[in-house]
């Protein structure tokens, strides 16, 4: 229990917190104009993936080619 409680402690720091604000400033500037009947992807990809990123980095230098490996790896599947 004491393990899950760090977990929980460090998902949410300061630090975390502002990496995911600022991950997901850069995303939302650069990926959020979206049309949902003609974008590729949406709002959830853009915040799925900065959730993702700021549990695995420390700071947003890379997010954007992150986003889009981490749309690519999702191209496809629907319908699976």
């Amino acid at each position: 229990m004491m393990k899950s409680s760090k977990m929980t402690m460090d998902k949410y720091s300061e630090q975390k917190l502002n990496l995911r604000a600022d991950s997901l400033k850069i995303l939302l500037k650069k990926y959020g104009d979206i049309d949902p009947l003609k974008s590729k992807y949406s709002l959830k990809d853009i915040y799925e993936c900065a959730d993702e990123w700021t549990q695995k980095q420390s700071t947003t230098s890379g997010i954007v080619d992150y986003f889009r490996a981490y749309f690519s790896k999702y191209e496809g599947q629907e319908g699976s």
